[in-house]
This record gives structure tokens, C-alpha cells and sequence, in this order.
């Protein structure tokens, strides 16, 4: 199912000030680096757990419900059901009530009990929703944080740099150790 970020996070889990004393960079002149690299990183360690570290709204599309009308997002987790629209054979939309849907954040699922049927054959469902672990970056859990940071450290400590026969773009070993029990594999 197709996704579509429509809000990104607010925050960034490591603030600039926080990364620059975790590399010991004691200037000014790579704060603009320093942010694209936390940037980079949050959506490194989001696209490889296909988890949300701080709160964002994402758009999910369907051609139509699935036959037990429970949707599960494969990204989390999940936060709440924002807006709910099915379009019509002529591209008309019709707002479903939020509130006519059931809510499983433990698994990720979304589930109808009166479903609207689309009339278009294809991306006739639209599902936002709010997914992520809180807006704050303290609601992150500490390894995902760590996570982060070290990836960060990584880059930039090997910037414009090629090793023989590696890439240092590569994500070190212990970065996938540190994220490895949130990754949600997708079939």
C-alpha cells in the first residue's frame, strides 16, 4: 500500500547542540552539516525499522478495504486515525467518520466496521494517520536515539571519504545491532 508523508516530524531526536558535543565540534562553521546529517539519520533508522521516531502524519491509499476490513500500516507505530476518505467513480471524495473506525496501536491496525465502498478501481481509500513514538524527542526509546547519533557520528566523521572495498556510506554493524528488535519486516 502506498504511502505518502504529509507532516514530518517537528523535531529532530538530537539537537544540533547535542550532536556537535557528542562529536566534540567545537565551531560553528558545520552546524548546517551537522543538521542534514541528523535529518539524514532519523530517516535512515525510519525507512529500516519502518518506524516513526517523533510524531509525523502519514497518508496510506487503497484500491480497496481488505476482505477482513482490518489495514495494517506496516509503519508505526501507530498514534491515531486522523481522516478517512473513499472517492467515487467520478473522483468525488466522501469523509468517513474517524470515529466508526477501530484503533489497535499494539498492532498496527486499523479496523472498519461499516466500510464505505469506493467506486474507483484504483487508490479509491485514503487513511491519514499520526504515527510515531511521541513528539518529543525524550519519547524516543534510548536506542533508536543512540541510533541516530551514531550514524551521525559516522558520516561526518567520513565525510568525502572511500575505503577499499567498503563504503563508508555503509551503516556500521553496530548501528543495525542497535535497531535490529524495532525493525517490522514488510512482505
Amino acid at each position: 500500500m502506498p504511502s505518502i508523508l504529509l507532516t514530518g516530524p517537528a523535531i529532530e531526536p538530537w539537537s544540533v547542540a547535542e550532536a556537535k558535543s557528542f562529536l566534540r565540534a567545537e565551531n560553528d562553521d558545520d552546524d548546517t552539516v551537522i543538521a542534514s546529517l541528523i535529518a539524514a539519520a532519523r530517516s535512515h533508522v525510519e525507512a529500516m525499522t519502518r518506524c516513526a521516531l517523533i510524531a509525523q502524519t502519514w497518508r496510506f491509499v487503497l484500491d480497496q478495504w481488505p476482505r477482513d476490513s482490518r489495514v495494517k500500516l506496516g509503519r508505526g507505530p501507530l498514534r491515531s486515525l486522523v481522516a478517512a476518505r473513499v472517492y467515487d467513480s467520478a473522483g468525488n471524495v466522501t469523509s468517513i467518520d474517524v470515529d466508526t473506525f477501530v484503533i489497535d496501536k499494539a498492532a498496527g491496525v486499523i479496523a472498519s466496521s461499516g466500510r464505505v465502498l469506493p467506486g474507483r478501481a484504483a487508490a479509491g481509500i485514503e487513511l491519514d494517520v499520526e504515527i510515531g513514538f511521541g513528539a518529543a524527542a525524550i519519547d524516543v526509546p534510548d536506542v533508536l536515539r543512540h541510533a541516530v547519533r551514531t550514524l551521525v557520528a559516522h558520516w561526518y566523521e567520513n565525510r568525502g571519504l572511500i575505503a577499499i572495498g567498503q563504503s563508508v556510506a555503509m551503516m556500521p554493524a553496530s548501528v543495525g545491532a542497535m535497531i535490529a528488535s524495532y525493525r517490522v519486516h514488510a512482505l
